[in-house]
């Protein structure tokens, strides 16, 4: 029971190692469908009895990190629009 969260914690450091590198590598697609994830599982986390709160902050931090990855995806997209 101890390795399924600390492996979990690899999305969150993902993303927030990610936001370093250039927003053209983002995958608009992708950044939806872990938002929606981790949104999901985080209702998960605190409907659950007793609460799991390891997992509803793992799928916070990643909501969080997905929801800049997405920002700084729009932003990129309308930059390179209005430069053309």
């Amino acid at each position: 029971h101890f390795w399924g969260p600390i492996a979990n914690w690899g999305l969150p450091i993902a993303a927030l190692t990610d936001m370093k590198k250039s927003p053209e590598i983002i995958s608009g697609r992708m950044t939806f469908a872990l938002t929606c994830y981790s949104l999901l599982f985080m209702r998960f986390a605190y409907k659950v009895q007793p609460r799991n709160w390891l997992l509803f902050a793992c799928h916070l931090t990643n909501e969080t990190a997905q929801l800049i990855q997405g920002s700084r995806l729009i932003k990129y997209n309308l930059e390179k629009k209005s430069a053309s």
